[in-house]
């Protein structure tokens, strides 16, 4: 899939082989505009390839967040029809579980927000829990679910929109790294290690990189790298269907502080249970500024573990296969930058989704795409703008 350099010009060219630039390319694709994709490495060697699968709602602050996260799960449900090649789509739903009674309180409350803005929102019962699986402990007190939450192989779902922009005309440039960009009249000039390409207009989607492109047109955008870890476990039996967090991932989240050890709140460590396709299944999940480093933390793998075992027990005799670490783009806000630069007119910013660039690739693909060709946007883009970090509206 992957093609030299040869040609001198695109309408379009994005910046970054991952899901989001895969989306963005396959929405571009289909309305017949020429797109070039550039990447430094390989199609989603990144973030996109060190990752859980999930499309999630559940864990979305209620309100334009969670609404943005619902037509993302689905647009995705569309995809599975309209791509060619599978990515492992299911849609069991999710699950939050509580290990106080406070936290069941505050459940309620999350989940009567979310019921008030139209997602599908419920409340289970310890009872609920043990039917769910045999193996949660049994002191839980109960949790919630979002039965529209669904899951996915990232990497096939990159695959997949990429293999049909292509379809659709579009090229996808790999080990070509951007080394400068220029401004000329109304174009965009972007040298390569593989030759120079002209553009009408240019989408920076290079996640925890898209800083640096944008220091290549004086664009200052505050994405900052936060390193994430995941076990990857073998499964002896069936633990369990559908993705589980516990409540207190939303505390970590979103930066409130719980009733846990020192190092599990200094590494933002919390439960994130997620079946694979294959029968295997990952367990997270971890937070941490540590620059660019990728390397697994063996101490942050250890609390990893402990978390998860608070929850299931059982667990502790199965086999870990492998850990890995990767990098996710994190904003201030909690939300990603969609949004064209009004002092560098034709350059867009579609980055800073942290963990969620999975959930909300197919609704930032289809709105780039909107905003490309001046078309109504499917959502209200006004909070993901750029120009927040500015006005101080994102702290």
């Amino acid at each position: 899939m992957s093609v030299t350099l040869d040609m001198k010009s695109s309408d379009v060219v994005i910046i970054g082989g991952g899901i989001i630039g895969a989306s963005i390319a396959y929405f571009l694709a289909k309305e017949n505009i020429e797109v070039t994709i550039l990447e430094k490495n390989e199609m989603a060697s990144g973030t996109s390839s060190k990752c859980d699968g999930n499309i999630l709602a559940i864990d979305k602050d209620p309100g334009f967040d969670s609404q943005m996260s619902l037509k993302s799960q689905k647009l995705v449900h569309q995809l599975k029809d309209e791509l060619d090649i599978p990515f492992e789509y299911r849609n069991p739903g999710s699950i939050l579980v509580c290990e106080s009674e406070e936290e069941m309180e505050a459940a309620n409350k999350w989940v009567k927000q979310q019921t008030e803005a139209g997602l599908p929102f419920n409340m289970l019962t310890r009872e609920d829990l043990r039917n769910e699986s045999k193996y949660f402990s049994d002191d839980l007190y109960g949790g919630l679910e979002c039965e529209t939450d669904s899951t996915v192989n990232p990497y096939m779902l990159t695959y997949s929109l990429f293999n049909q922009a292509t379809v659709h005309g579009a090229r996808l440039i790999e080990h070509c790294e951007v080394k400068r960009i220029t401004k000329i009249d109304r174009d965009f000039l972007l040298e390569t290690n593989k030759g120079t390409v002209k553009a009408k207009k240019v989408i920076n989607a290079a996640g925890i990189w898209a800083p640096k492109i944008g220091e290549m047109l004086d664009v200052d955008i505050p994405i900052f790298p936060r390193k994430g870890q995941i076990i990857v476990a073998s499964r002896q039996e069936l633990v369990g269907l559908r993705k589980v967090m516990e409540f207190g991932y939303l505390i970590s989240k979103f930066g409130g502080e719980r009733q846990v050890s020192a190092d599990v709140e200094k590494y933002g460590v919390a439960l994130v249970f997620e079946p694979t396709e294959s029968q295997n299944f990952l367990i997270g999940s971890s937070r941490e500024f540590a620059g660019y480093d990728t390397k697994v933390n063996t101490k942050v793998t250890h609390l990893i573990a402990k978390r998860a075992l608070r929850f299931y027990p059982k667990m502790a005799d199965m086999a870990v296969i492998r850990t890995y670490a990767g990098l996710r783009p994190w904003t201030s806000d909690n939300l990603p930058i969609i949004s064209h630069v009004d002092e560098v007119p034709g350059f867009y910013v579609a980055a800073g989704h942290e963990g969620d660039g999975i959930s909300l690739s197919a609704i930032t693909g289809k709105v780039l795409s909107e905003m490309i060709l001046e078309k109504e946007t499917s959502i209200d883009i006004e909070p993901l703008k750029l120009s927040r970090f500015k006005s101080g509206v994102a702290q």
